[in-house]
């Protein structure tokens, strides 16, 4: 997504166009996202008082999955020069992330959750 995201922009492009059609199709489904401001703002907030929200705190992003996803991502993420190159490898990059990795991040939460709570919600291990 190119340009500063704003809280309208999040739920047009996002919320309205992938996020909500999804969620309709997952009855009982949850949704998580941190608190970045375009999450927090009001606009967001209210178009998702039709689903499921999981509350986020703004300092517990040691237990949010995707986070780990990236920092993978960007572990193997090599030098690009131009905005076109670095896009091309983050989609290949993207593409041939092993899906194991990301159901070890998605089995592991409830250990991460624990050490959160050991930590007093403070940076854990993981």
């Amino acid at each position: 997504m190119r340009g500063t995201l704003m809280g309208q922009r999040y739920v047009d492009d996002i919320l309205r166009t992938y996020v909500g059609p999804f969620l309709n199709c997952l009855p009982g489904a949850i949704f998580q996202q941190d608190n970045s401001r375009p999450h927090t703002a009001r606009v967001a907030q209210n178009f998702l008082l039709h689903f499921q929200t999981l509350s986020w705190l703004a300092s517990s992003l040691d237990l949010s999955p995707v986070e780990h996803v990236w920092d993978q991502l960007k572990r193997q993420m090599p030098l690009r020069h131009s905005l076109h190159d670095l896009e091309l490898a983050v989609q290949d990059l993207w593409i041939h992330l092993p899906q194991d990795n990301i159901r070890y991040v998605i089995n592991s939460m409830l250990d991460r959750v624990a050490a959160c709570i050991a930590a007093g919600g403070g940076p854990t291990r993981y």
